[in-house]
């Protein structure tokens, strides 16, 4: 089955093909596939003192705009995305065939005139560039203001992720050992690579890049993209990268150190711990490059292994020290691990946070353009992650969390979902709008984990879920409401607690996931409201539930004494609580308690920034590594 046929539907919907003809090296690309997707709510988001950051993303070697779709799917929302098949690549025509064409000066002048081509100019767009692999090198040279291609876009950069990324080029041996490789004629080479996909995805050529121990989904997807990746556009595009050393220094190709130390912007460095075709150690190497001295200690004294202190960012994930630090069994503990993190700006003050929650000033539209200052945040994530990481399923809505809490907290804060619902958020909660929404919301969900009950809020007028009509139905089978919404709410407690069911207030703001803070009190008042003498799903702090909470003959659980959960509708925060309850105190691994919270409350966490929040929590249990 072709590329096209098996295109994701929201690459198929917002692509197009596009000819585009480069001044600078004269070259014309007939038939580029350009994806761009502008923000859905674009005309109602604030532009002065700009308009919002358009990001874009560049492949590696080999790839296509189809790796980026896993986290397409979550950014889209967050700002305009521009993704290119780079020539030959993907769905893109291979149209020049000549060498020259598929050099890193003529793919990095081609992405300057795309990205040119849909940046609004005319309001002051900036760009973030978001690469992965040789993706990374281009990004690099596109931002850094020691390129020699700084006048085609730098000055417009706003911030770059690095997903997997290569410091510097091959050495002066390894370029000459390469180029006599590339000497072999194409059909010999083409012959080699399919000798080296015999398995499916069991072959070489998929572990090499996913890891031996990848899920089945990741191989199958590299086993696509293996077949994908076209000869003569692969040897072309490697030829190109490789350096000239007739001078005796690299000249051309992917960029080094100079190239690195000239970038003046956020960066995020993100490697897998498993990667063996970019090594997590190249983020030690360009961590370096950056003016950062590796032989400070880090907080918690992290070693390598020739013994010299260096910071988390470039240390492998040990799994071993983490535990060390954990009270937590080794079960549980594969789903919940530490995260860590520091922030600080390389040329002086900590770069301020918006991750948490703002307050009512947080909203307000940006009066002038941050300065942009250099700041290096980097993460490994443990193994199995692998230079597939991108788009295998265990990491990539961990790596979509991770670059929206970046895009937020270090180049704008209107890149974050949350800030964006909010600003948005015009209407009064209980105008007749959302009170026919509300209406349409089911009360109360069935019985979650035997624990909890999902709600939305109770209507001191309505008739069929007011206070009184609650107690009259729900006392005996709900002991508690949790009340999380920010409001004040449209009903009177009271008549919760005059009827026998307890009432407690923990504010939360909307729209935003919950911080680690707030699910550490609420997970403390859940469990006090557990182990009062008498509940039925009494326990201990440390979670496991009583055998008595078991399913019924129908398959439902026993209800008796749960505690009910609402904001307003009973589904993003109240999910979020409930799940996080659930991976932490009663063992739920996160994909479980997310599918088990949907049965009960479908369609479950509705909000899909909630939901790569508690990837980035839980599921991967990645390592943080400081904020250089």
């Amino acid at each position: 089955m072709d590329a096209e046929a098996t295109d994701p539907g929201l690459l198929k919907k917002h692509s197009v093909f596009k000819s585009y003809t480069v001044s600078s090296t004269g070259f014309t690309y007939p038939s580029l596939r350009v994806f761009f997707r502008p923000h859905p709510q674009r005309d109602k988001l604030p532009t002065e003192p700009s308009p919002i950051p358009l990001l874009v993303f560049i492949h590696g070697l080999g790839g296509s705009v189809a790796q980026f779709h896993p986290i397409l799917t979550s950014l889209v929302n967050v700002a305009d995305c521009l993704a290119l098949d780079l020539p030959g690549c993907g769905l893109s025509a291979f149209e020049p065939k000549a060498w020259e064409a598929y050099t890193t000066d003529a793919l990095v002048q081609l992405l300057g005139t795309v990205i040119q081509d849909h940046r609004d100019a005319g309001s002051g767009q900036d760009v973030v560039l978001i690469g992965h692999s040789m993706g990374c090198s281009l990004a690099t040279l596109l931002a850094s203001l020691t390129s020699p291609y700084t006048e085609v876009l730098s000055k417009h950069v706003a911030g770059l992720i690095a997903i997997c990324p290569k410091a510097a080029p091959p050495s002066a041996e390894e370029t000459a050992k390469f180029r006599k490789l590339l000497w072999i004629p194409g059909m010999i080479f083409d012959l080699w690579r399919r000798w080296d996909r015999r398995g499916g995805t069991e072959s070489a050529s998929v572990a090499r890049f996913t890891g031996p121990d990848a899920e089945e989904e990741t191989k199958k997807l590299q086993v696509k993209f293996n077949e994908q990746s076209r000869t003569p556009v692969w040897r072309r595009m490697a030829s190109g990268i490789l350096p000239d050393y007739s001078e005796g220094v690299p000249k051309g190709g992917i960029p080094g150190r100079d190239i690195w130390a000239g970038l003046q912007v956020p960066v995020f460095l993100i490697a897998g711990e498993a990667d063996h075709v970019t090594p997590a150690e190249e983020l030690k190497r360009i961590a370096e490059f950056l003016g950062k001295d590796v032989s400070e200690p880090t907080d918690d004294g992290d070693t390598d292994t020739d013994g010299d202190i260096v910071p988390d960012a470039a240390a492998p994930f040990d799994i071993g020290k983490i535990e060390s630090h954990h009270a937590h069994s080794k079960e549980s503990h594969e789903h919940l691990m530490a995260l860590k993190e520091e922030t600080t700006a390389l040329d002086g003050e900590p770069s301020p946070s918006t991750a948490q929650h703002p307050d009512a000033e947080a909203t307000a539209p940006i009066s002038s353009r941050p300065e942009r200052h250099l700041i290096l945040k980097t993460t490994i994530l443990p193994s199995p992650a692998a230079h597939a990481l991108l788009y295998a399923p265990t990491t990539s809505r961990t790596i979509s969390g991770l670059i929206q809490s970046f895009l937020a907290e270090h180049i704008d804060k209107r890149l974050s979902l949350g800030w964006q619902l909010q600003y948005l958020t015009t209407e009064g909660k209980w105008d007749v709008k959302n009170l026919a929404k509300w209406q349409a919301v089911t009360p109360v969900s069935g019985p979650i984990a035997g624990v909890f009950r999902a709600m939305k809020t109770l209507r001191e007028v309505d008739e069929h879920h007011s206070p009184k009509v609650f107690v009259r139905v729900w006392k005996g089978k709900i002991r508690a409401v949790i009340d999380i919404s920010h409001d004040n709410p449209v009903y009177d407690y009271r008549g919760l607690e005059e009827g026998g069911i307890a009432y407690y207030k923990f504010p939360t703001v909307s729209k935003l996931p919950p911080t680690v803070d707030e699910i550490k009190s609420f997970i403390s008042l859940v469990d006090g409201l557990r182990s009062k003498e008498g509940s039925p799903t009494a326990q201990s702090a440390g979670g496991g539930t009583k055998e008595s909470n078991v399913p019924t003959a129908d398959g439902d659980q026993e209800s008796e004494g749960l505690i009910g959960v609402h904001c307003h509708y009973g589904f993003n925060r109240t999910g979020f609580f409930i799940v996080c309850y659930m991976v932490e105190r009663l063992g739920y691994r996160l994909q479980d308690a997310l599918d088990e919270f949907e049965r009960r409350r479908p369609p479950g966490i509705r909000h899909g920034h909630f939901v790569d929040t508690l990837f980035v929590r839980y599921c991967v249990g990645l390592k943080r590594a400081p904020t250089l």
